[in-house]
């Protein structure tokens, strides 16, 4: 079990949904706590519930307003919440949108806007950190992927390829950082409750929607403790439920079956929206 007490914890996505969350119970844990977002607005209020969650008056919370898709704006926020808090001790990356629609429909914008935030927001944060994790031998990185990310989902074609790229970049890093006592962690949860996933509902494609009517959205409190549970035993992948690990599980071993399933789905969503047309 890792002691959090006095560890400098910095969350990127940290002004909502898991990250927020997140952020919480690492303050609630005696860490000191750097949180990494856009909206400067929502950041503020972020950084006082966190501040609200700390055990100790000592404790530094700080809030760094950035683009995690910019590596220069990641690198200022690491060295800024550095600056005030110390060394990062633990990074969890939790900067991640999904846009669904179907790829002849996607604004073409949206491809790097994805694949820039959830992607590569993950790896600049990762790079920022990694070289005084290293060169002090202790550390941890836990990233949030997704089920998105295991499983190919009609209407992410910007979404699956940045959570895909998670998953293989944290392959890598657990490999090259391991040697230098670095720990990494990767969680793949469904869709988590939150008001983002609500616009992605408002927005989706039918197909969709009947896809992810077989998972059941879940708190971000639940895969904000998987995160802090991941790096207290030192755990690689984390896929939450059963079922979710099990589809995983289905379409690394016998991908045609998942292929086949999603592809009925998708057939009676499609016969539906003709059928209500008609």
């Amino acid at each position: 079990m890792v002691s959090w007490a006095d560890k400098h914890v910095l969350v990127t996505g940290g002004s909502s949904g898991t990250g927020l969350a997140a952020a919480e119970i690492a303050a609630s844990r005696g860490a000191h706590v750097s949180i990494v977002a856009r909206d400067v607005a929502r950041l503020e209020v972020a950084r006082e519930s966190v501040s609200a969650a700390r055990v100790s008056d000592v404790q530094h919370i700080t809030a760094h307003s950035a683009d995690v898709a910019s590596w220069e704006a990641v690198e200022d926020a690491v060295r800024g919440a550095e600056q005030a808090a110390g060394p990062v001790d633990i990074l969890v990356t939790c900067a991640g949108y999904c846009y669904p629609a179907r790829f002849l429909e996607m604004p073409i914008e949206e491809f790097a806007g994805q694949i820039g935030v959830n992607l590569l927001g993950t790896i600049y944060a990762a790079r920022a950190v990694a070289p005084g994790m290293v060169a002090r031998g202790s550390g941890h990185i836990a990233m949030v992927s997704s089920l998105g990310g295991l499983v190919g989902v009609y209407g992410y074609s910007a979404y699956s390829p940045g959570k895909y790229g998670v998953i293989g970049f944290a392959e890598v890093l657990r490999s090259e950082m391991k040697p230098h006592g670095v720990g990494v962690s990767v969680v793949c949860p469904p869709n988590i409750d939150t008001p983002g996933y609500a616009r992605e509902v408002a927005v989706e494609p039918p197909e969709t929607a009947r896809v992810n009517g077989s998972t059941k959205a879940v708190p971000p409190r639940e895969i904000a403790l998987l995160l802090v549970d991941a790096v207290d035993r030192g755990r690689f992948m984390v896929v939450p439920g059963f079922t979710n690990a099990l589809l995983g599980r289905v379409n690394g071993l016998a991908p045609e079956v998942l292929r086949a399933f999603t592809d009925t789905q998708v057939a009676a969503a499609r016969k539906e929206v003709a059928e209500d047309a008609s």
